[in-house]
């Protein structure tokens, strides 16, 4: 379990995201840290979106490269999820690819 204010937004944490339903990401595996520093140095959940191989391209996936695999960040699978949860860091991504990531997020929640 991570402790509160250790966890920074583009940091990528194997997450257990089971149990799940339905068409949502299963397992455990590697998700992005989306919310913003303030909100993670104070509370016990974070917001997350998973990585995956075996995605489609679509406009609200990113394409990312990481321990040397392509694949997509899974914006339209974001989850908020308690620290628990979170295993551990595996690493951080480009603050070029976390800016695009911002980007397709406030595309999709913008009016």
């Amino acid at each position: 379990m991570v402790n509160p204010g250790t966890v920074s937004r583009g940091d990528i944490f194997l997450v257990e995201l089971d149990p799940t339903r339905g068409q949502e990401i299963r397992k455990t595996r590697p998700c992005v840290v989306v919310s913003p520093d303030e909100l993670n140095q104070h509370v016990h959940t974070y917001v997350v979106a998973p990585l995956t191989t075996g995605s489609h391209s679509y406009p609200f996936r990113v394409v990312c490269t990481f321990q040397g695999k392509q694949g997509h960040i899974v914006l339209d699978q974001i989850r908020t999820v308690d620290r628990e949860r979170m295993v551990r860091r595996v690493g951080t991504l480009s603050s070029h690819v976390v800016g695009q990531c911002l980007t397709i997020l406030q595309e999709m929640f913008a009016p």
